[in-house]
């Protein structure tokens, strides 16, 4: 298997640290909006090709990131007059919910920059000691001119970068190309104590942390967008090679730009759009399948009539599930010959073969689903000729459709899409997680036990991680009996006087779509069109 190396410029062997494992970190969201497509591309992307290396037999330990604490979120907390960690928070359901509808695997670790404070601390303070950073009234910097090496993933040099770098505002820096490790304190900003005194992390050193504690000095793998390969890659590689001395990353991957009108995707030119008005246009695999029909380092360019022909093609590979399907069903009496039972099943074989050549060479689902349409047709046909009578012809459909549908199961295509009530439950879920998180913060342990047992009782198992709870089902449960819970919860926080609570709860249901109306019978909840 083959990956193209953004550092070495080329495809190369993948041989990881661990033989039969791959370490993996990509880069997650900035939580102070919704995803926009242009999100959406490395989180389809990624999960394509974790699900490929788990096909192709490697244990894949996956860690994807939030940050939480940013300039942004602070600046988008500011004009809404929230608090910056609640609205990343809320952002961070947000998050989930529409990943969760492209069929995204959630990582094994979601980690979070908040949480990570005391870990981030000592790795500037390991940088300070080694001559790496220096501190100015409260700020921490890194000094880029001591790591040897620095543009080596990004293709810059140093000295171009000193030469064309102008004055800035904050000439305490030693040079202006240095950056920020930690931040002082400003008012009404989020903040942590420190040696340097209150503040918080740069951008950068979040992910350096956050990748090295979860999966080793040196990953295997570490993905992202084209944007971030300079500064914020370039950045990491400096951050954790000057801490560890080891080399960072062996393998970093990068996907291509979204362009609209062959123009890149970008909110200063007003042309990005919000995943979830596009998903409210277009069914959820349909978008999926648009984002992996051209090859990941590939610029693709959006427009609605690329979706329309996505939605066509997608469609003639699900009327062979549903033909086949259909074949299956019914009686069956003696076996056809047994040349026509190797036929199709030399195809499924040779077709799976190309698929996996085509997936071994840098991840080029483009091809891949070419052979995947060539199966396609090749079923068809097989149907169309076979008769669903004959025990033989079944099991040879049979066998040639598991093939089918794996092949498409690693590209993620082939998936069921939620219905709206799922949607609301997961949502309720998720607020109760939160809620819960937040009693035990608060050493409320009554509210805490009361909402776990509720969860124990509708046999939601709950995963509590070091970047955060999650939940999972083998049943979903009914979304009346989620509300009955909540409303009663509601009732209980005024009854005690604990109105903040009941009006958060209140509001946390108004954002996910459910509306509380108290009447003289009793509070009625309904679910509103976004």
């Amino acid at each position: 298997m083959k990956i193209y190396n953004t550092q070495s410029g080329r495809k190369e062997e993948l041989v990881t640290l661990n033989p039969g494992q791959v370490n993996m970190y990509v880069c997650g969201p900035t939580t102070y909006n919704y995803i926009h497509l242009g999100n959406a591309r490395p989180l389809v992307v990624f999960d394509m090709v974790r699900r490929y290396l788990a096909f192709r037999g490697y244990r894949v330990r996956y860690v994807q990131n939030f940050t939480d604490v940013d300039d942004k979120i602070i600046n988008r907390a500011r004009e809404e007059g929230d608090d910056p960690i609640q609205l990343a928070e809320r952002y961070i359901r947000e998050y989930f919910a529409d990943a969760d509808a492209l069929g995204i695997v959630r990582a094994d670790i979601h980690p979070r920059v908040s949480d990570h404070i005391p870990d981030i601390i000592t790795a500037i303070e390991g940088l300070i000691a080694k001559g790496y950073a220096y501190e100015v009234d409260g700020d921490v910097y890194y000094r880029v001119k001591a790591f040897q090496g620095y543009g080596k993933l990004s293709g810059r040099s140093l000295e171009d970068m000193l030469a064309g770098a102008r004055v800035e505002v904050d000439e305490r820096k030693e040079e202006p190309v240095d950056f920020a490790l930690w931040k002082r304190a400003k008012p009404g900003e989020p903040s942590w104590e420190s040696p340097w005194g209150p503040g918080r992390p740069g951008w950068h050193i979040e992910c350096s942390v956050m990748s090295t504690k979860y999966l080793g000095e040196t990953l295997d793998i570490h993905g992202g967008g084209a944007d971030l390969i300079f500064p914020h890659h370039e950045n990491e590689i400096a951050q954790a090679e000057a801490n560890t001395g080891k080399p960072f990353v062996n393998y970093w991957m990068h996907n291509g730009f979204i362009t609209v009108n062959s123009e890149k995707m970008s909110k200063s030119l007003g042309n990005f759009f919000i995943l979830r008005d596009i998903l409210a246009r277009y069914p959820h695999d349909v978008v999926r399948f648009y984002l992996i029909a051209t090859h990941y380092r590939s610029p693709l360019d959006f427009d609605d009539g690329k979706l329309e022909e996505a939605k066509k093609a997608l469609g003639r590979l699900k009327t062979t599930k549903i033909l086949a399907e259909e074949f299956l069903t019914g009686t069956t009496i003696e076996p056809v010959p047994q040349v026509l039972v190797s036929e199709l099943t030399e195809k499924a074989k040779e077709m799976q073969d190309k698929f996996i050549e085509a997936m071994d060479d840098d991840f080029n689902s483009a091809k891949a689903l070419g052979f995947l349409f060539e199966l396609s047709h090749q079923i068809n046909a097989f149907i169309s000729n076979a008769d669903p009578n004959q025990a033989a012809d079944k099991a040879v459909l049979r066998q040639a459709m598991e093939t089918f549908s794996n092949l498409g199961g690693v590209l993620g295509i082939f998936m069921e899409t939620a219905t709206d009530d799922q949607q609301s439950v997961d949502n309720l879920l998720n607020i109760i997680l939160t809620m819960r998180n937040q009693a035990r913060q608060d050493k409320h342990y009554a509210l805490a036990d009361s909402l776990r047992d509720f969860l124990n009782s509708q046999e939601i198992k709950v995963e509590d991680k070091a970047g955060g709870s999650q939940f999972r089902y083998e049943k979903a449960p009914q979304i009346d009996a989620i509300m009955d819970f909540l409303v009663a919860l509601r009732q209980d926080f005024k009854n005690t006087k604990e109105y903040n609570r009941a009006d958060k709860l209140r509001d946390e249901l108004k954002g996910v779509g459910i509306t509380l109306e108290d009447t003289r019978e009793g509070v009625r909840w309904k679910i509103v069109d976004a």
